[in-house]
């Protein structure tokens, strides 16, 4: 947008020059705004508070890990199990209080038979909490 003057001189072409004298107005208004209001946000209120004792924080129950190879063979927090002491070794969990949580960590060539026997010795020991543990997936190679 071109801005003519009085003077009888016509410019041939639009005008280039911005005006930021606008600009440079408002930054002002908004520098002298931002140094009166400062002060204000350091300004604390000093409180003497009470102290108070609270409980422990209760103590979270341990976390068992049954890991399952691809041949089906089990291990209980890395020590190697026998499938007949499964039973046995979750059902004496179960009665632990809090009850452990159990993380199922099963290879990914496992058959889905094995894995669902142990849920069905979890669930019939009474364990209530049994959770899968997964890798993270890897992000695709490029090519």
């Amino acid at each position: 947008m071109a801005f003519g003057g009085f003077d009888g001189n016509k410019q041939q072409g639009p005008m280039s020059d911005i005006n930021v004298t606008p600009m440079v107005d408002v930054m002002l208004v908004l520098l002298v705004i931002f140094i009166i209001t400062a002060p204000l946000f350091t300004h604390a209120i000093k409180l003497d508070l009470p102290n108070a004792q609270s409980a422990a924080a209760p103590e979270k129950p341990e976390t068992i890990s049954l890991s399952i190879n691809a041949e089906g063979a089990l291990f209980w927090n890395n020590d190697p199990l026998q499938q007949n002491d499964l039973g046995a070794k979750l059902a004496a969990a179960a009665q632990q209080q809090p009850q452990p949580e159990l993380q199922l960590r099963a290879d990914k060539n496992t058959r889905y038979e094995v894995i669902a026997q142990v849920m069905s010795a979890a669930q019939s020991s009474g364990m209530t909490k049994m959770g899968f543990v997964t890798d993270a997936k890897e992000p695709p190679q490029k090519p």
